[in-house]
């Protein structure tokens, strides 16, 4: 039976971590054995980063309800709780658009929200 030479495959494995890790900086991108182990980092650090991103963005979206809110007398959370008591269920996201973008219509959310605090 003839030897299997493995060649093509190994290429193919090269090839693809390689690839990856195009834009490292030094061997990082050139040398196989380097570059596999900066990859799999940095698909680790990827997997990590895309569940600390919604944490991230959530924290932003607060932030910014927090600062228009703050304009017109109120704070984030006798907001928040208005908004709750009055049956109002709008995500943080698009609060924090209407907020941004709609400013007219978010002065009425915070004055529905200013009656309904007790």
């Amino acid at each position: 039976m003839a030897r299997v030479k493995r060649g093509v495959q190994v290429k193919a494995r090269h090839k693809k971590v390689l690839k990856l890790a195009k834009g490292y900086r030094g061997r990082s991108k050139t040398c196989f054995r380097v570059a596999i182990e900066k990859v799999e980092k940095g698909l680790q650090y990827a997997y990590r980063d895309r569940k600390a991103k919604k944490r991230t963005f959530r924290g932003l979206w607060i932030q910014r309800i927090n600062a228009a809110v703050r304009s017109h007398g109120l704070i984030y959370s006798q907001f928040m709780s208005g908004m709750k008591k009055a049956g109002i269920e709008l995500n943080r996201k698009m609060l924090s658009e209407l907020a941004i973008h709609e400013p007219d219509s978010f002065v009425k959310l915070v004055e529905t929200a200013k009656k309904h605090i007790s």
